[in-house]
């Protein structure tokens, strides 16, 4: 089983920045992807960024830009740094792996989610 927890969520004024970080534990024997989706009040949950195991990086359109993805393969940790924040950012933020754990195959997991809440 692999546990992800996020942390970095927060209320913050437009134009200000954050860092989430997401840290996988566990029983992994590797990560393939680590990424963060994000869902906004009755919206779906859609994705916002994706980082590879050889650190090739994948962005939402609304995330190109103000959004930074990076991974610590070391520590199994990813990185998502927000610039710019705008009201429109304000959602809850999932971290997403795809990892192998001993004994089992590539599957897919989420972490709790951190509140982002930007003020205008």
């Amino acid at each position: 089983q692999v546990r992800l927890v996020e942390s970095g969520g927060g209320l913050v004024q437009a134009g200000e920045s954050l860092r989430l970080s997401c840290a996988a534990s566990g029983s992994i024997f590797s990560i393939n992807t680590m990424g963060w989706y994000r869902q906004a009040p009755g919206r779906q949950r859609e994705l916002v960024a994706a980082v590879g195991s050889g650190g090739s990086t994948n962005y939402s359109d609304s995330a190109k830009g103000r959004f930074t993805i990076s991974r610590d393969g070391a520590k199994n940790t990813a990185y998502l740094q927000i610039n710019s924040l705008k009201f429109d950012d304000t959602a809850v933020y999932y971290c997403y792996a795809r990892a192998r754990t001993v004994g089992l195959g590539f599957r897919d997991y989420w972490g709790q989610g951190t509140q982002i809440t930007v003020l205008s």
